[in-house]
């Protein structure tokens, strides 16, 4: 009987550990690693990519090599032409625009051709009218985790796990205080 008790207890607690082990706190499932740390080689990154008129973009892209520039094209937003110049950051053309004022809201289509090549990326700008509308949205890119928010049956299934491990270990201690040859 007490080989019986101390194999199911031990299931048990095992089983709840590696189910608390592999159901994460939070909702949302686990990212690739490469989409944590940068977007493709032949696209082109848009920082912020939702703008107000008036306000500061900025464009980088590792799709022209080492060091190649590329001339950036923000005519379809009404920014016009501006110059994407190489760094030494991982072989990155970086350059910067100004959202005119006048832009109407919507999604654009901004352009970059390499300068030694054919090459050409393209990425998205979003314009809002106000800065009430430009509203941060999904998880910080850490590479730590989500923060979607909780998911309730992972929740649950956590607690549980919990609950079924504090009472397994609550009832192995009550056995061995009593002299149980625990």
């Amino acid at each position: 009987m007490r080989r019986t008790a101390r194999l199911l207890t031990g299931t048990a607690l095992a089983a709840a550990t590696a189910a608390l082990a592999a159901a994460p706190a939070y909702g949302g499932a686990p990212r690739p690693a490469a989409r944590l740390m940068r977007a493709p080689v032949g696209s082109l990154e848009v920082y912020p990519a939702t703008a107000i008129p008036g306000g500061q973009v900025t464009v980088n892209t590792a799709a022209c090599g080492d060091k190649g520039g590329a001339t950036g094209d923000a005519g379809a937003v009404g920014a016009g032409v501006f110059t994407l110049a190489p760094t030494t950051h991982q072989g990155e053309a970086i350059g910067r625009f100004q959202v005119p004022p006048s832009a109407q809201p919507g999604t654009y289509e901004i352009v970059a051709k390499c300068a030694e090549g054919s090459r050409q990326v393209t990425g998205d700008l979003v314009v809002a009218l106000g800065a009430a509308q430009v509203q941060p949205r999904g998880s910080v890119k850490t590479g730590v985790g989500g923060a979607l928010g909780p998911d309730p049956v992972q929740t649950a299934a956590g607690v549980a796990a919990l609950a079924v491990a504090a009472a397994g270990g609550t009832w192995l201690l009550h056995r061995r205080a009593r002299g149980d040859g625990i």
